[in-house]
Formats: structure tokens, C-alpha cells, sequence
């Protein structure tokens, strides 16, 4: 087998040169570390990942935490942040966190906690104070994208005025009467993500004249399309309080609320108009008005944002501020139109 010597030799170079030319480590000519590397690919050398952890006390692994990975959003994170670690040298380790309970536990006092990950993204989890003072104690910095960690960097689009923007959509075309289906626990949990799109639709109305509260129907119900469904047949069942409008929390809600607007026969955008969030990529087949995001993206600015964190060469350097929203825009389709007289 291989080693480290054999190559140094080849290429004419010390050991601890060739290392540092194959690691990426340390100040090593261009021409230097392309004899070197030319020398490992001629005798099939591969450096050990082990060996490299002991030198730089790196493992080139980063822990994703994740609630769904049968979601689209959180599919196109997921493919977004591996793609960019591969690109940066790095590995990947997922865990799908549960709520709360002793998995979720063992997670954080264990395998976050004692197995070698260089760092944590967590994406769409609400991290609690003693969650993050684990991974912290142990010198592993913690991105949040789109949950919430006390301290950490986040990385999320502006919720509340995504829904404002949603909610105004509907306003400027006529609409007052104007429902919400909100994600579960979104009136308690007020900064998840789907609390903050409660508070942003709750704003809007209120600007608009509208009470937010006894003038608006808000039902809360899993952020997936057949819960969407199911809660919007309850919804729009009873004609005599039927809504003209609809914002959906999520995507995957406007899509089933579509799916039993058409089973009861009410006509979108003609009796019932609806906007989601996300931009999910059946939102233009289904024709659904949205306020688009970019998941896929946005994997790839937090594993940017983890480089950094690490002082990885070659990082951007001065590029990301966790405190700026990420980019989304109103996109409109045929799911929505003005107000019936």
C-alpha cells in the first residue's frame, strides 16, 4: 500500500511538504503541489481522512439536523448543502431530529456531542439553550437555517413579510374576507416559521382596517399538502362563512387547499383565490401564486457561512450577513385574481 513517504519521494519533496500540499494546509508552491499530487495519483496514494484529522484536529464532516427529509423544501435544502460540501472537501452526516423526546436527546448529548462532525446546520429546528451550550462547549459552531438557535447565526427569509406580501396581494386585488391556514402551533410557537407568517398575515389585515383577529378565519394544520387539504374541506365547507381569498402558509398547503376547492366545486381563481409560500416546483404547473424561495440556495449560503465559521481557505470572505433576510419575490399566477362584487 501506498504512503505518504512513497510520494513525498516521488515528488522529490519532505513528508510534512506532501502533506501539506494534499491536505490543502499551509503555504506550499503552486508548481510544489502539483508535483506532489501528480506523484499520489501515479502510485493511486489517497490520503486518510484519520491521519489528516489527526494533524489538523478536523474531521471534514459537518452534522445536518433536518425534521423531514420526505419534504420538498427541506429535500432541496438538503441537496443544496451536500452539493456544497462536496464542492468544499467535507462529508456529510444527516440526523431527522424529532420534536422533542429521548431520540432527540441522544442526538444532542451523543452523536452531536462525541462523534466527530466539525460543526452543525440545523435546518428548520428551534434549537433550545442547552442544545446549543452542548454543541458550543465542544467548539462546534451551530448555523440555523430557517429554525432558530440562541446566539447562532441564522439564515431565513423574511417570514412575517413574506406573508405580508402574500396578505397584500389579496388586499390590492379587493379582497376582506380573507382566510389563513397556518402551520401547527403557529399561534404559541410565535418565532418558528410558521408563527412569524401568523404574525405577518395578522399585520397585514390590521394595516389594511381589517381586525386580525375576530375578522380573519386562521386554522392551523400540518405544512403538507394533505394537510392543507383536509383542513381547507373544513374551511371552505360551509358556504354562508366562506372566505374569498386564501393565503396558505406553505406551498404544499395551497396545493391541497386547490385540490378540495375543486372537489367542492369552488372555482379558482373565480370564487376562491390563493397564495402560498416557497415557490415549490409544482407552484407553476398548479398555476399557484406564491412568494418564491430559494431552498436549494440557500443550502449552499449556509455550508458558505459554516467555511467561514471553520476560517477555511478560500472562504468569501466579508460575503454573508446572517442579520439579511434571504432573497424571495411575489410571483404571480392564475391562482388568484380581484374580488367578486
Amino acid at each position: 500500500m501506498a504512503a505518504i513517504g512513497d510520494v513525498a519521494r516521488l515528488a522529490g519533496v519532505s513528508k510534512a511538504t506532501a502533506s501539506r500540499a494534499l491536505s490543502g494546509r499551509g503555504s506550499v508552491a503552486v508548481e510544489t503541489r502539483r508535483r506532489v499530487e501528480a506523484a499520489a495519483a501515479s502510485i493511486g496514494f489517497i490520503a486518510s481522512p484519520d491521519a489528516a484529522s489527526l494533524v489538523t484536529g478536523r474531521t471534514k464532516n459537518v452534522g445536518v439536523i433536518i425534521p423531514f427529509v420526505n419534504r420538498w423544501f427541506f429535500g432541496e435544502v438538503l441537496e443544496g448543502i451536500e452539493r456544497a460540501l462536496l464542492t468544499a472537501g467535507y462529508d456529510l452526516t444527516l440526523y431527522n431530529l424529532a420534536d422533542r423526546g429521548p431520540e432527540r436527546e441522544r442526538v444532542f448529548d451523543f452523536f452531536l456531542a462525541r462523534k466527530r462532525v466539525d460543526a452543525v446546520i440545523a435546518v428548520g429546528v428551534d434549537l433550545v439553550e442547552t442544545e446549543l451550550a452542548g454543541l458550543e462547549g465542544r467548539g462546534k459552531p451551530v448555523v440555523s437555517l430557517g429554525g432558530s438557535a440562541p446566539r447562532s447565526p441564522r439564515l431565513a427569509i423574511d417570514d412575517a413579510g413574506a406573508a405580508v406580501l402574500a396578505t397584500e396581494h389579496l388586499l390590492h386585488l379587493g379582497h376582506t374576507r380573507i382566510a389563513h391556514l397556518a402551520g401547527r402551533e403557529a399561534d404559541r410557537s410565535v418565532e418558528s416559521v410558521q408563527g412569524r407568517r401568523l404574525r405577518g398575515f395578522r399585520s397585514a389585515m390590521a394595516d389594511a382596517g381589517l381586525d386580525p383577529i375576530a375578522g380573519a378565519t386562521v386554522r392551523e394544520t400540518e405544512m403538507t399538502l394533505p394537510g392543507g387539504y383536509a383542513a381547507a374541506l373544513q374551511l371552505l365547507g360551509h358556504p354562508a362563512h366562506r372566505p374569498s381569498a386564501l393565503f396558505a402558509a406553505s406551498d404544499e398547503v395551497a396545493l391541497g387547499a386547490m385540490l378540495a376547492a375543486e372537489r367542492l366545486g369552488i372555482a379558482v381563481p373565480g370564487d376562491l383565490s390563493i397564495v402560498g409560500i416557497d415557490g415549490h416546483e409544482y407552484a407553476e404547473m398548479f398555476g399557484l401564486t406564491t412568494v418564491e424561495q430559494y431552498p436549494g440556495e440557500q443550502g449552499r449560503v449556509a455550508v458558505e457561512l459554516v467555511m467561514r465559521l471553520l476560517g477555511e481557505t478560500g472562504a468569501a470572505e466579508g460575503a454573508l450577513d446572517s442579520s439579511t433576510p434571504l432573497p424571495m419575490r411575489l410571483v404571480v399566477r392564475s391562482s388568484t385574481t380581484t374580488a367578486a362584487r
